[in-house]
């Protein structure tokens, strides 16, 4: 009996397995669908503005070359326009003269005669119709702009979509996880037709999945950075949380008995003052400052009517001689009795204290204007070992 319960047991465990299995299997499937649709609009409309690019750029081009051609042809309408108005001047200024020599000729008066045969003579000469150029200045042919774009419209018919470029290989050996942040390298196949195509730009696509095996988290879904032009990708994998202030002092929800401890906190742009550090637990209550017992450590940040930075402890506190920082990184090494602050934008190190830690610490901060984000969950960075070299001593 007990064999086949065991038996059972395991044919259970296979399908609440296969089960799980088959619900991730279904998840991706429809997330694949949604996809394939998003992607499909997405590369129609990719299509559409490009034809219609394409549309713009032979409309525009093909202004120009019909303005060429109608300025040429303006041109040569002129020229014969001018042509036109002297040859009818030309033609009735020769009808008058041929009338007025027709007459002369029924002239019986000799004296007459010769006077209106010098006027005739004189004419002649002068007239604009033997100095007129009888052949037009232009050609009706406009051949010369004769088109065949019987190679571009080819080239069109050949329109085909993009080869896609082979798929990049991870670099193994520039991959790092280093100071709450994964670098992910990669090499290209190559950059031929053959491999297809240049490459103008990476896509990186992740999720989170559990830790000994390749199950996604349940919920995770893909996440995309697009436009990557390098061939790396560092990505934060910090986890942080929003908090506002009414002058209350927020305890964290773990002990720190042993070992080293590194979050950070980023105020926000309406902050007006805060302090963060640690505190042991039984030691501080919902409305106690932090900085005023012997139980509290804490660096206090203001700028309420000018900008101050202190570090406090015991209720005494000492000034610091250092701008306001945008990004505090919180160190403590319960062991050791080191607890340290450190601007992480300009790697410098604000205040230290070292004691000797005698119960379970907790995090701690308070905010009494304004809003910051806490980051936890982190690596100690490696800078951090700079600092403990050289900052051993202790300090009140």
């Amino acid at each position: 009996m007990e064999h086949q319960k065991e038996a059972l047991r395991r044919i259970i465990s296979t399908l609440a397995s296969k089960n799980e299995e088959l619900h991730h299997f279904l998840e991706s499937v429809d997330n694949t669908v949604a996809g394939l649709q998003e992607e499909s609009c997405k590369v129609m409309s990719e299509l559409e503005e490009e034809l219609e690019k394409l549309s713009s750029a032979l409309k525009e081009r093909g202004a120009e070359l019909g303005d060429i051609i109608n300025k040429e042809k303006q041109r040569k309408e002129a020229e014969l326009e001018r042509q036109l108005l002297e040859g009818r001047f030309a033609l009735l200024s020769c009808e008058e003269l041929l009338e007025f020599a027709n007459q002369t000729l029924s002239v019986t008066n000799e004296e007459e005669f010769f006077t209106a045969a010098k006027q005739i003579k004189e004419r002649v000469t002068m007239a604009p119709a033997f100095r007129l150029t009888t052949r037009p200045m232009v050609s009706e042919n406009m051949s010369q702009y004769t088109v065949d774009f019987s190679t571009e419209r080819a080239g069109l018919q050949r329109l085909y979509f993009l080869p896609v470029p082979g798929s990049p290989e991870i670099d193994t050996s520039r991959c790092a996880v280093r100071d709450n942040a994964i670098t992910v390298a990669w090499q290209p196949i190559g950059e031929t037709a053959e491999d297809g195509g240049p490459i103008e730009h990476y896509e990186l696509e992740y999720r989170k999945t559990n830790c000994d095996n390749l199950l996604r988290v349940r919920g995770a879904c893909w996440e995309k950075i697009c436009d990557i032009r390098n061939t790396q990708m560092a990505e934060s994998r910090v986890r942080r949380e929003r908090f506002a202030g009414e002058s209350y002092t927020v305890l964290g929800d773990q002990d720190m008995n042993k070992g080293c401890y590194y979050w950070e906190l980023r105020p926000l742009d309406d902050w007006k003052s805060l302090s963060v550090g640690v505190a042991y637990r039984g030691n501080l209550g919902r409305f106690d400052q932090l900085g005023k017992s012997a139980g509290s450590w804490c660096l206090f940040a203001s700028q309420w009517l000018q900008s101050s930075l202190a570090a406090k402890h015991n209720n005494r506190a000492k000034a610091l001689d250092w701008q306001l920082p945008r990004r505090i990184g919180i160190y403590c090494d319960y062991d050791h009795g080191d607890l340290l602050f450190v601007d992480v934008d300009r790697l410098c190190l604000l205040h230290s204290f070292k004691t000797k830690f005698v119960q379970p610490l907790v995090p701690a901060f308070t905010v009494w204007c304004g809003s910051i984000t806490i980051a936890t969950g982190l690596q100690v960075p490696s800078f951090m070992g700079t600092f403990l070299e050289t900052h051993r001593t202790p300090s009140q």
